[in-house]
């Protein structure tokens, strides 16, 4: 039994534990970002550090102006975590500007408008990547081909440098697979794998392989038991379960298997790191089930029938409006007064 003196107050034992928890879900972001980087090259690397730096600056200068403690808050991993997210949901080649502003986005209107880490409604990072989403959808489009890019490409890309015929890029911008099926109208799915370069063998090209990293990471987090199953099984649940109701096979007008579904897009990403998100989330095990099958369901559903090719950022936004709701279906109801009285 510790003794009385070295005791550690509730305080710190909250830091550590947060502190611990921020480090493991960095660690397990360790294989999709390696598969980010061997897909789409340097600008995932220099997206990284412009979100991280953005992040960090951010973080700090709120905190310096609340007079409050930099290097202790800093040090916890939280934004780190929020701006690695976002960087690996944004297109690998994004402007620098773009990705500067959602990153400041994210940690200003999704965490410090809220009184910092613990308070947050929403989640953070998909919050940044909502906002550059609407209002620079055409950046937003712009993903490589994979291996499309070298290093002085990439740099052209991001920051405008002019490199000549050197920087050019080759074969820069294609649309995903999910953008193609979504505006195919004619070509049946086998005709859309074979000869359309988004698409792999079962998902997205390059996609594919990412989903199952991000599935790698996500189960390392699950042994480590930073979150439990609900949310992620939910999710994946719901979108497989919908996916196959609307599966038309290979005809023209089929939105795609549910194997096409989970491999394709921020499947994977979403359901093990963004839907599992603490703060934004729901706290007891049925409403954060309720949670992940309401982010599968509108993430299908934005696929198919909305604007925009993946929907998992506004699934999860919608569904953290939920959460109060969905914590009250599973609370208790206080037991009325029994009538009758003990016999003193």
């Amino acid at each position: 039994m510790p003794r009385p003196d070295a005791a550690i107050s509730p305080l710190e034992t909250a830091n550590e534990r947060l502190q611990k928890t921020m480090s493991l879900v960095l660690l397990a972001t360790v294989p999709g970002a390696l598969t980010l980087l061997w897909f789409y090259g340097w600008g995932v690397l220099i997206n990284w550090l412009l979100a991280a730096g953005m992040a960090l600056a951010v973080e700090a200068l709120v905190l310096k102006l609340r007079q409050q403690p930099v290097a202790a808050a800093l040090s916890d991993g939280s934004a780190l975590v929020s701006s690695t997210l976002l960087a690996f949901a944004l297109p690998p080649y994004s402007p620098w500007w773009l990705t500067l502003l959602a990153s400041a986005f994210a940690l200003l209107f999704g965490k410090h408008l809220f009184g910092g880490v613990g308070k947050n409604p929403f989640n953070p990072a998909m919050l940044g990547y909502a906002l550059v989403l609407v209002s620079f959808p055409q950046q937003m489009s712009h993903w490589p081909a994979p291996h499309g890019l070298n290093l002085m490409g990439g740099l052209q890309q991001i920051f405008g440098f002019n490199f000549g015929a050197a920087g050019q890029p080759d074969a820069w911008a294609t649309a995903t697979a999910l953008d193609a099926l979504r505006i195919n109208k004619s070509l049946t799915i086998d005709e859309l794998f074979a000869n359309n370069p988004s698409f792999g063998r079962f998902g997205g090209r390059g996609a594919e392989w990412l989903n199952l990293a991000f599935l790698a990471g996500g189960a390392f987090l699950l042994q480590q038991r930073v979150f439990t199953w609900h949310a992620p099984v939910g999710m994946l649940g719901s979108l497989f379960v919908l996916s196959l109701l609307f599966w038309n096979g290979s005809g023209s007008d089929s939105h795609g298997s549910p194997l096409f579904h989970l491999l394709t897009g921020a499947s994977m990403l979403g359901a093990f790191f963004i839907a599992t998100e603490p703060v934004s989330g729901p706290k007891s095990p049925w409403a954060r089930l309720l949670f992940g099958a309401g982010v599968g369901t509108l993430t299908y559903v934005i696929r198919t029938w909305g604007g925009y090719p993946d929907g998992v950022a506004f699934a999860v936004l919608l569904m953290n409006l939920a959460v109060p709701a969905l914590e009250r279906l599973e609370r208790p109801k206080p037991s009325e007064p029994s009538e009758e009285r003990e016999a003193p």
